[in-house]
């Protein structure tokens, strides 16, 4: 496969293979950012919700939250698997390893316009469809307060629908090779668990580079925002095309943090 070592060959093992790095290391990836935000404490001068709010409107326990989390990743994993024997090549694929920055460059805003594109289209419908709201897709905003770790907690079915299947999309229209996924996979992943982090820091280059961030996205999570901001995980551009994009400010709430209130005719539609 690509960028696999040929074992034979080399006459000794200790080399994992790019379908594998691609598979698992998104998901070490989200523990890790996510649990990078855990030890940074309450942070109640950045946080878009207070901590007793996090703690009291939520719907969901954390445990399980956690177990709904690994379910998911477990199917993801499950489907990468199986993509990448199927799409793999046995041959050595030079183009694919010295792919040109702009072929490679290419590719990864395909597969960011191709995942944004599915997801989309797929969240939105699940809001529209009150079966389908009321039995898959309310499960993630049980999640009024969203935290880094809860940022997959998803209905199993959704999560194969929305995550798992549009980053299959993403990977196949892309034309990517499973080591320029690794590195797609693992930035989406970082930065969707940004998206959930509930906090708004200084500095956080998300912030800067995408209008899709942690207080567009908490917009999405509270009541009089379900019908809009149903883009993700990267560029607000459809819900700017089709008209399901509400704009925000940010206040300094008195107790300290910050609070993302939408602008009132926006609000009031």
């Amino acid at each position: 496969m690509v960028g696999s070592v040929n074992i034979d060959q080399q006459g000794k093992g200790g080399y994992v293979s790019d379908e594998v790095l691609g598979t698992f290391l998104p998901i070490v990836v989200y523990w890790v950012y996510s649990g990078l935000y855990l030890m940074l404490g309450n942070m109640d001068n950045y946080r878009l919700h207070s901590k007793k709010d996090e703690d009291e409107k939520n719907l969901v326990s954390k445990k399980e939250v956690v177990k709904g989390v690994l379910l998911q990743q477990i199917v993801q994993a499950a489907v990468a698997t199986v993509l990448f024997a199927v799409t793999g090549d046995d041959g050595e694929s030079g183009g694919d390893r010295h792919a040109s920055i702009f072929v490679l460059g290419r590719q990864l805003f395909v597969a960011m316009l191709m995942l944004d594109t599915w997801q989309y289209f797929m969240h939105r419908y699940m809001h529209q469809n009150k079966f389908l709201y009321k039995h898959i897709h309310a499960q993630h905003h049980r999640l009024i307060v969203p935290y880094a770790f809860g940022a997959l907690y998803n209905h199993p079915l959704e999560g194969l629908i929305l995550d798992t299947i549009g980053g299959a999309l993403a990977f196949l229209v892309s034309g990517m090779s499973p080591r320029t996924s690794i590195f797609f996979f693992s930035f989406a992943t970082i930065k969707t668990v940004d998206d959930h982090c509930g906090l708004w820091l200084p500095g956080n280059l998300f912030h800067i580079f995408f209008k899709n961030n942690s207080a567009y996205h908490d917009i999405h999570h509270q009541l009089y925002g379900t019908k809009y901001n149903y883009s993700q995980p990267f560029f607000v551009t459809w819900d700017r095309i089709l008209g399901t994009y509400m704009p925000y400010e940010l206040e300094r709430r008195p107790e300290g943090g910050f609070e993302a209130k939408p602008v009132k005719d926006c609000k009031e539609h």
